[in-house]
């Protein structure tokens, strides 16, 4: 009887040690910043140098995930600036695909006034809030 539970056991442990190893961890999310001029769309050769970063990363990885989301600071109408923000991710996409990136894998999104870097009232001129955020996952 111990025999046979032995036995048991033992097969059990070499059906364990002989399965499939896990799969490898995901990569690590990247995220890069893409900065603007008050009331531009269009890249800097500064922000040109940030989307070749990040597209580097995301060739690098195996069918990543790309998400560009816009942002405005707080001047002028909420309405123009939700549309300068998709305006600017999407100049950012373009630029990604450029560099090698499928559109397909890429998604944009505008928030406008929303999710401030630097929180500010409103009507007031902030660079690090007229940006597009990359993250690559």
């Amino acid at each position: 009887m111990l025999k046979k539970l032995l036995a048991v056991v033992a097969v059990a442990f070499l059906v364990g040690a002989c399965a499939e190893p896990p799969p490898p961890p995901p990569p690590p999310v990247r995220n890069f910043l893409v900065f603007f001029d008050f009331d531009k769309a269009t890249l800097t050769p500064r922000a040109l140098d940030i989307v070749k970063e990040a597209a580097k990363v995301a060739k690098a990885g195996q069918n990543a995930k790309v998400t560009c989301t816009g942002h405005t600071d707080t001047v002028g109408p909420a309405r123009y600036n939700m549309a300068l923000s998709l305006r600017r991710a999407s100049t950012v996409k373009d630029a990604l695909v450029r560099e090698g990136i499928p559109a397909t894998s890429i998604s944009v999104v505008g928030r406008g006034e929303e999710s401030l870097l630097v929180p500010t009232p409103q009507g007031v001129r902030e660079p690090q809030n007229r940006r597009v955020e990359i993250l690559v996952q």
